[in-house]
């Protein structure tokens, strides 16, 4: 069967606007990274796993199949479509993914592989599903997987990552660089609230929602473009060993990233 590509992400920046119960609301530019990439496909289950196991994921993980953000949308999808297919599909099929995004990483490859599943079981069992309401499904599973359902080159992203915007601009070539070092998100995220909690106005936000990616890049510092990058080197102090100059900073990290030279 097909092979399907679930592209990994930066965020060119990442400002908090404030808060919505538990979470942070955010504006963020997220920019697609061309050739960074999972590969996604359906694979004929074993006979004897087709009469156990009802969902089957073959690939290189770093947690528990529970865990895994194909199998939660799964699930999603399942619950939001009640769709005999799909079951039927998941017992004759495996869901294999081949990692080339790191985990822990603010590349979004969790996200992009919960995304590129929903979308791989849309067009295969022909579900009918808009953008729009796999966005829905997807929010279910991750903050960030509306970004990757859609399939912008270029968007902006706001509230608590559900609302997404496409920016039309050049994609840019990014390479990406990430340190092993695991991080934790909501660690990140309480050391900012409790730290270094300033939120932007509305004012700040439409002028970075305007402005074209390169242009940021060229006129912020890596801190100034990522609320996240103090707590995150608060909390994670190795990470300064791995910062170099004219790189910035993806999500809540640990990768950096700079546009090609």
């Amino acid at each position: 069967m097909k092979q399907y590509k679930a592209f990994a992400k930066v965020n060119i920046f990442l400002k908090v606007t404030g808060k919505r119960g538990n979470y942070h609301e955010i504006i963020s530019r997220f920019m697609k990274v061309k050739d960074l990439y999972d590969t996604l496909e359906f694979v004929p289950k074993e006979e004897t796993d087709a009469k156990v196991n009802e969902f089957k994921i073959l690939g290189d993980f770093s947690c528990e199949t529970e865990q895994n953000t194909v199998y939660k949308a799964y699930f999603a999808l399942k619950a939001a479509t009640a769709s005999q297919k799909l079951e039927e599909l998941m017992h004759k099929y495996a869901i294999k993914v081949t990692k080339k995004i790191p985990a822990f990483a603010g590349l979004g490859g969790g996200s992009s592989d919960a995304a590129t599943y929903l979308k791989m079981c849309n067009t295969v069992l022909d579900l009918g599903l808009s953008n729009h309401e796999l966005a829905q499904i997807g929010l279910k599973v991750g903050a960030d997987v509306p970004f990757f359902v859609y399939g912008y080159d270029s968007a902006n992203v706001s509230g608590i990552g559900e609302v997404v915007e496409e920016f039309n601009e050049e994609l840019l070539d990014i390479q990406t660089q990430t340190p092993k070092i695991e991080i934790s998100t909501p660690r990140v995220y309480k050391t900012y609230s409790e730290d270094f909690y300033a939120p932007i106005d509305g004012f700040k936000t439409q002028e970075l929602k305007q402005t074209f990616s390169l242009e940021i890049l060229k006129s912020m510092s890596a801190d100034e473009a990522n609320d996240l990058f103090k707590p995150a080197l608060q909390e994670y102090k190795e990470l300064k060993n791995h910062f170099k100059a004219g790189y910035f900073f993806s999500g809540s990290g640990s990768s950096f990233f700079k546009v090609r030279d």
